[in-house]
């Protein structure tokens, strides 16, 4: 196998905006290719080898029976020489429900011609949580339950510009008001800390903003708290990263997602950039940063 050569593999739940991941891929300059068996991965490999095609994507690569032999055969693809990036899209059930009730589209796992009730398209979304359980623990996740399409495009194109051999620290902030993101390895709540929403010059503006940056940097507990999350990510990233981790996701969460959650991800991801390879992202805001 040509050395050098990168294969992303986007699966995911099913609504969860896979073929958008795939569109950003297709964009990237990937050969990109969608519903291939598992069992037809190795073969697939091996003819663009041929080609020398050096980037590779696959999206929903899921059999019901050869299923369980993929995370085995990837780890051979790996261990060849093979750059992989394993990519998991997913959302709430909520969300899941509401995109499959709003386009009218059949469930893959719907048991039935129709999904006319609630019930039957819960059942499948639970059915599928379970077949991809595995692959999700070994995969890279993006929750896009309240991701625009622009937001998970910026995600996609961040991940892959990354580089493959070093563990790369994600750091999101977000919402608890919209909801607790999916995606994180671990979670702190910043909520109890001094809130620039209250002061009226302040609240249009996002952590990011001077004014608010000055703010935050004079309030002691705020400080504290950076410090501590920096700490605990310097004693135990190493170990994850002896464990193989690709990514490791940390999200801070504050009521609205626009002050303290913004400002202290920007400041871990300064903190710790030199250490590690960074990426940032901000749910709430409009805009997503490049990383």
């Amino acid at each position: 196998m040509t050395g050098g050569k990168e294969l992303v593999v986007i699966t995911g739940m099913s609504g969860s905006g896979k073929s958008i991941a795939l569109h950003a891929l297709e964009d990237a300059g990937y050969f990109c290719i969608d519903n291939l068996p598992p069992e037809l991965l190795e073969p697939f490999i091996a003819l663009e080898d041929q080609r020398q095609s050096r980037k590779l994507a696959i999206m929903d690569v899921r059999s019901g029976e050869s299923l369980p032999q993929l995370p085995l055969l990837l780890h051979g693809l790996r261990s060849r020489g093979l750059n992989l990036r394993l990519l998991f899209l997913d959302a709430s059930d909520q969300t899941l429900v509401r995109r499959f009730s709003e386009t009218r589209r059949r469930h893959p796992l719907s048991k039935s011609a129709e999904i006319d009730g609630q019930q039957a398209l819960t059942q499948a979304i639970a059915a599928e949580r379970e077949l991809l359980a595995d692959l999700r623990e070994r995969s890279h996740v993006i929750d896009t339950s309240a991701l625009r399409t622009t937001q998970l495009l910026a995600a996609v194109k961040d991940m892959i510009a990354a580089p493959v051999s070093h563990l790369t620290l994600v750091f999101e902030s977000f919402a608890f008001k919209r909801g607790i993101t999916l995606d994180a390895d671990y979670i702190f709540d910043v909520r109890m800390l001094p809130n620039p929403h209250y002061d009226p010059v302040l609240r249009p503006l996002t952590g990011r903003d001077e004014p608010v940056i000055r703010f935050l940097d004079s309030q002691p507990d705020v400080q504290q708290m950076l410090t501590q999350i920096a700490d605990f990510l310097r004693a135990w990233l190493p170990a994850l990263a002896r464990d193989h981790r690709s990514y490791v996701t940390v999200a801070i969460g504050c009521t609205g997602g626009q002050h303290r959650s913004v400002y202290l991800v920007e400041k871990l991801a300064v903190l710790l950039g030199s250490e590690w390879q960074t990426l940032r992202r901000h749910r709430e805001l409009i805009v997503a940063p490049a990383g």
